[in-house]
Parts: C-alpha cells; sequence; structure tokens
C-alpha cells in the first residue's frame, strides 16, 4: 500500500506540474523589435504555412526566426537510447536523441512552472490539436477571463495546446506534463510566467512524427542545463537564463 509520505509527494509532484499548461497571461508591449539577418531559404520553408487535416498552420513570422532558433542536428553526447527527448528547460532547448553522437534540437519556451517537474517518464501517447480545459482552480482564480472556457477548447488555431501534444507519463501514473505546440510563437525561446514545454507547431508536428509511443523522456535540473552539448570529459558550456520566472499567479491547468 501506498506510504502517506509518498502519497504527499506524488500529489506534489502533480501540483507543480498542473501548473506548468496553463496559457501565459498577455505580455507587456515589449519594445521596438531588432532587426535580425534574414534565415535561410531552407530555414523559411521549414517554418512557412502548411496544410494540417483541416486546418492550415501560419507561417512563423520572419522577425522570429533566426538560424539559431530554428531546428536542426547538433552534436550531442549522451548515453541516453536513440529516440530519448531530452529537455533542457534552462537553455530553452530540447533535444531529440539521434545516433552518431546527434540530436535534433529544438528551440522552446519554458514557464516557471517547467521547473517544478526534473527527472525522467515516458510520453504513451500523443494527441492531434488536443482540446484543452481550464482547472477549477483557474476558474476559481480568474472566472471572468476562464469561464467562457469552462467546458473546454476544442483543439484549433487559437487553442493554447497547439497542433501537437505529447503526454508525460512517469511511475505515478499523468504528470499532467506536456511538450505541446503554440499559437503564440514569440513565445518560443523565452519564459513566460505560465506554460510547459512550447515549440512553434511546425516542430511541434515533426517531433510527433518522430517520437514513438512510451519514448523516455528526460527534463533536466539547473544543474544539469548543458549537459549533451560537448563531448565527455569536458565541461557543459555555461548556460544563462535570459528571462525572469515569476510564479506569482501561476494557477495551472490540464488539456
Amino acid at each position: 500500500m501506498m506510504t502517506r509520505t509518498l502519497k504527499s509527494l506524488l500529489v506534489g509532484t502533480a501540483l507543480l506540474a498542473l501548473a506548468a499548461c496553463q496559457p501565459a497571461t498577455a505580455p507587456d508591449p515589449a519594445p521596438a523589435t531588432p532587426v535580425t539577418a534574414p534565415v535561410s531559404p531552407g530555414t523559411a520553408a521549414m517554418y512557412a504555412a502548411r496544410p494540417d487535416g483541416d486546418l492550415t498552420v501560419p507561417a512563423i513570422p520572419p522577425s522570429l526566426l533566426t538560424e539559431d532558433k530554428a531546428r536542426q542536428i547538433v552534436p550531442y553526447w549522451t548515453d541516453h537510447l536513440v529516440g530519448t527527448i531530452i529537455v533542457d528547460p534552462y537553455a530553452t532547448r530540447l533535444y531529440h536523441v539521434r545516433a552518431d553522437n546527434t540530436a535534433m534540437r529544438y528551440s522552446v519556451g519554458v514557464g516557471a512552472a517547467g521547473y517544478g517537474f526534473t527527472g525522467e517518464a515516458h510520453t504513451p501517447y500523443q494527441r492531434d490539436w488536443p482540446r484543452w480545459t481550464p482547472t477549477d482552480n483557474m476558474l476559481a482564480e480568474n472566472p471572468d477571463h476562464y469561464g467562457p472556457s469552462a467546458d473546454g477548447v476544442e483543439g484549433g488555431l487559437e487553442n493554447p495546446m497547439g497542433a501537437r501534444a505529447l503526454y508525460i507519463h512517469n511511475s505515478g501514473g499523468d504528470t499532467y506534463y506536456r511538450i505541446h505546440g503554440t499559437p503564440d510563437p514569440q513565445s518560443i525561446g523565452t519564459a513566460s510566467s505560465a506554460g510547459c514545454i512550447r515549440l512553434f507547431n511546425q516542430d511541434i508536428i515533426h517531433l510527433a512524427e518522430n517520437t514513438r509511443s512510451m519514448a523516455k523522456v528526460v527534463v533536466l535540473s539547473q544543474a544539469q542545463s548543458g549537459m549533451g552539448t560537448r563531448p565527455p570529459g569536458t565541461a557543459p558550456a555555461p548556460v544563462a537564463s535570459t528571462a525572469t520566472y515569476d510564479t506569482s499567479d501561476i494557477t495551472g491547468s490540464t488539456p
């Protein structure tokens, strides 16, 4: 029988994770966007508008793209098996392990609650254009905002879960932690006050297409950030977080 201590630990972990998938509140007006170098035609094509069933995924605005932010194969050294998903929230990166010391690297957006889940899990299933429903806690905290969505929001272009969602489970069951798309591409590469691990819709579709059921998921801690980016025997490059994490308005959600 599960001990009271273990049950409390699992409940606490789930509550932390519940905070991870809340759609971010509207950000403060941003300063003028700096001019960035144009991306290559190949990168622009990866993030162009694309049909997906009955919907068309919008193109990512050129102002939000850089070659560094685009998905790409990079050197990556790990003992984890090919197909493992490794999330580095502090570096706003996700690595899908490939053969020959490489990985497909994606840029991600993270939330303060993303720091509440670290360790190993797996993804037993995924959903296309998943439904999203606010939690009771969200409804109680902000009924005017979330009340109209109390019965859930069908999947679609404005749904906060985006085009795909990978559902993360561990030995305690559903962690309520998700790797998913987003209708807010400007959040990628940043940390907002809420949200799980978010990818450009084009990237979450690509990741989902290449992820098998029961794939291992590893979420790194701050102390582990940068792991795998340097050959064995060398220290990982220091990772500097460029965003402020504010947990004061996190209320949680469940997709």
